[in-house]
């Protein structure tokens, strides 16, 4: 969304840069698009970014996306509760990271454990997995704002809240490659200082946002006032556009801890992250 509004609103422009923005549906593909230099930057799944740099890679966590979770986890209608997920299927976005982490860890606390007592196939992003659960193709899957909203107004069940189990978990980000960074310093600064003016924005004008989500998107009005509040509220995206280290934190613990991961458990979100350049842009921003 917050590139979204700089787009809107001309922050690009503004800046002197020309962003195009491309849409891929597999989420894998971002970060294979990101790592080959086909994008420069990229909303990603956060955990790729640990993945890649654990086995020796470059890209760099450098900003926020989806700082905390906006996801239900929602089933067909004949599922009333986590335990009716015995032998059924889930879709989540990357068998290898991000969604399927969180429903692994959630469903342990109901006594389900993977692969034993559920199956997970990867169907892709909300928008895919959303079609997959509404043909049968899926039983349940994690359903972000506001689909989850729709779903649950179309009498599909809400089995788990996972922010309630992880109130701080960073799940997408703004990625870069650090090879690109390095030659291309002066466009990341006026990309971020644009990125931090589309994030402030975002929380000051509740009207432009609904406005914006819904040319976007095509929701209905009523779904996308509701995304914007909880988004503002819960401090999904955060006011400065940086990300949540907190959460970044929670992602390394959960996914070791599930994937049994050698090594990972408490290693340092610094290890991953680096807000410099966002602080750069902003206090270039201040200066002005």
């Amino acid at each position: 969304m917050p590139i979204w509004v700089a787009q809107h609103c001309n922050f690009f422009e503004d800046e002197g840069i020309n962003v195009d923005i491309e849409l891929y549906e597999p989420i894998d593909e971002v970060t294979e698009r990101l790592k080959d230099g086909r994008v420069q930057l990229a909303y990603g799944v956060t955990e790729h970014v640990i993945l890649n740099r654990e086995n020796g890679g470059s890209l760099l966590i450098i900003g926020g996306n989806v700082n905390k979770l906006a996801f239900s986890l929602m089933a067909n209608n004949l599922i009333k509760k986590p335990e009716d997920l015995r032998n059924k299927t889930i879709g989540v976005s990357s068998l290898n990271a991000g969604s399927s982490s969180l429903i692994m860890q959630a469903l342990e606390i109901h006594e389900l454990y993977y692969p034993r007592d559920y199956s997970i196939t990867e169907v892709g992003p909300i928008l895919a997995r959303w079609k997959k659960l509404q043909n049968g193709e899926i039983d349940a899957g994690l359903q972000g704002v506001p689909l989850n909203y729709i779903a649950r107004d179309q009498g599909y069940t809400t089995l788990i809240e996972p922010r309630d189990h992880f109130p701080d978990f960073q799940f997408t980000s703004l990625n870069v490659d650090e090879i690109w960074l390095r030659k291309n310093s002066g466009t990341l600064s006026a990309f971020l200082r644009a990125f931090i003016r589309a994030h402030q924005l975002f929380f000051e004008n509740k009207n432009l946002m609904v406005d914006i989500a819904m040319k976007e998107t095509g929701i209905a009005k009523k779904y996308a006032i509701a995304a914007w509040e909880e988004y503002t509220t819960q401090k999904i995206f955060s006011m400065d556009g940086c990300a949540n280290i907190k959460g970044i934190q929670t992602l390394i613990d959960v996914s070791a801890l599930i994937r049994e991961v050698k090594n990972r458990k408490g290693v340092p979100a610094d290890n991953f992250i680096d807000h410099q350049f966002l602080n750069k842009a902003a206090n270039e921003l201040e200066s002005r």
